[in-house]
């Protein structure tokens, strides 16, 4: 059995996870949607820049963040100053980190359901005096729809596992910051927690094992759909 302590790691951890799948859903849809079928100068740009923390250390994406989002950072100090925001080594920040390293495996998912869907359904749906908008949602969406699910489970298994960008932007605060990756982490240098941190990584190697499972299933059901 967890306890007390474990539980309230682990409900954070979820709560984390979720919510940020959340907000990276809708923007993976968008930029898949736009790198898989608009050619725009600067594309491959782009493509690397939202690939950055799928190659470049955690800890690196998480100074990054500091940098630029810390209450001391180019933009965070200013919107510390004129609105009193704050993102860094609080909530905020696990869900701003969790977002930024889970947003290019969600893209990539997304991207590759849209180029996989024939353009002439679009001309079709449009000479039947579609706007682009109506035929996004009906035609485009409903046929991208696994591969989109299958990216945000992959997004909602990354951020459960999440861990060098977050010790760097959000710090290790047990209760507010502290999330199950972060817990294994520091009971591995105390001596007696082994069996503590053993529940936690089974727990998570079981959660991130579903997660494969159920995205190789969407994978292959989005490529089942879209032949159809």
């Amino acid at each position: 059995m967890f306890s007390t302590y474990e539980i309230t790691v682990i409900l954070l951890t979820l709560k984390v996870a979720i919510i940020s799948t959340l907000f990276t859903l809708p923007l993976a849809i968008w930029l898949g949607w736009v790198l898989a079928t608009k050619n725009f100068f600067g594309k491959l740009l782009v493509e690397g820049i939202i690939s950055i923390p799928l190659v470049a250390p955690p800890v690196v994406t998480g100074y990054l963040l500091l940098i630029l989002l810390g209450k001391n950072g180019v933009l965070g100090q200013w919107l510390f100053q004129v609105f009193g925001i704050q993102f860094a080594f609080n909530f905020a920040a696990l869900i701003i980190a969790s977002v930024v390293v889970s947003l290019p495996l969600a893209v990539r998912s997304t991207k590759s359901a849209f180029e996989l869907i024939d353009p002439d359904y679009g001309k079709a749906s449009s000479s039947l005096g579609a706007s682009k908008i109506s035929t996004f949602f009906r035609v485009f969406l409903p046929m991208a729809f696994p591969g989109i699910l299958s990216g945000a489970v992959l997004a909602f298994a990354r951020s459960l596992g999440e861990f060098g960008a977050t010790i760097s932007f959000a710090g290790n605060i047990f209760g507010k910051t502290q999330t199950i990756a972060l817990m294994v982490y520091s009971n591995m240098q105390i001596p007696g927690k082994e069996i503590q941190v053993t529940r936690l990584v089974v727990f998570s190697v079981l959660i991130s094992l579903l997660a494969i499972i159920a995205s190789e299933y969407l994978n292959k059901k989005k490529k089942y759909l879209i032949r159809q």
